[in-house]
């Protein structure tokens, strides 16, 4: 009878030991309830829980990666968009983790969907397809600072996603198309403007050389003469042939 009491005795000890220990990696840490209140951060390593009297609940604090669900969101120039995004936080105070908020994962979720919607709807489309980089600072701050009572520290927020319907695709299609074809008709004008420019400084050069302006009437001659035409009619300006007249009149008036 002894020994069985003493058998008895040493499977309770054993059982109790096996319940009271705890290990925790490196990652982790134990938020222990002491008859319901709040005792202690225990851990890592191996820590003792006495049964029944204390609880613990454990924490990781590594950086959890959440992907959040496709939203519809509806810009500042009410173009309707599917917009989702990842974010990366990590609990740096267990305690208040446990103790402020009933599920730190799903209500980081919820704030982060409804803070994504709120954010992008005060931006126009052309913002959430070209600056991300600051719609994502954004939303990375509000996060951090509504989170920070929970113990919570939100790290990066970065958009993935924006998609369009078809005729938004077909409509940003053509805008870009008549910006490209706004682009090519100025740089045409500047180059005419600049080509005017030119001309009518050479036009000045000419103007004030009579003899340059022969000289290139004789080159563009030399020039319709290398294309193999039959027939080259070609105005002959009066300058070339006044010198000419002159002379002729000049020996009919001597004889």
């Amino acid at each position: 009878m002894t020994a069985y009491i003493s058998y008895v005795i040493i499977a309770f000890v054993v059982l109790f030991l096996l319940s009271a220990i705890r290990i925790l990696r490196e990652y982790e840490r134990g938020v222990v309830f002491m008859l319901g209140r709040f005792w202690k951060v225990k851990g890592p390593g191996l820590i003792i829980i006495i049964p029944v009297i204390q609880t613990m609940v454990r924490v990781d604090l590594r950086t959890i990666v959440m992907d959040v669900p496709s939203q519809d969101v509806i810009s500042r120039d009410n173009v309707s968009v599917q917009v989702n995004a990842v974010i990366y936080f990590r609990v740096i105070d267990p305690e208040r983790a446990i103790i402020q908020v009933e599920n730190y994962y799903e209500a980081t979720s919820q704030l982060a969907q409804t803070t994504l919607r709120s954010v992008l709807g005060q931006h126009e489309l052309d913002d959430m397809l070209a600056g991300r980089e600051q719609l994502n600072a954004d939303i990375q701050a509000i996060l951090d600072e509504q989170t920070d009572a929970w113990g919570i520290k939100v790290a990066n927020v970065e958009l993935k996603h924006v998609d369009l319907n078809e005729t938004m695709v077909r409509a940003i299609a053509k805008q870009a198309e008549a910006e490209r074809v706004r682009r090519a008709k100025v740089i045409h004008a500047e180059g005419e403007e600049q080509a005017s420019v030119k001309l009518l400084a050479a036009a000045q050069t000419l103007a004030q050389q009579p003899q340059a302006l022969q000289l290139r009437y004789l080159q563009t001659l030399t020039e319709i003469a290398a294309e193999k035409n039959s027939t080259i009619v070609f105005p002959l300006p009066m300058d070339l042939i006044a010198p000419l007249i002159e002379r002729l009149q000049d020996k009919g008036s001597t004889s």
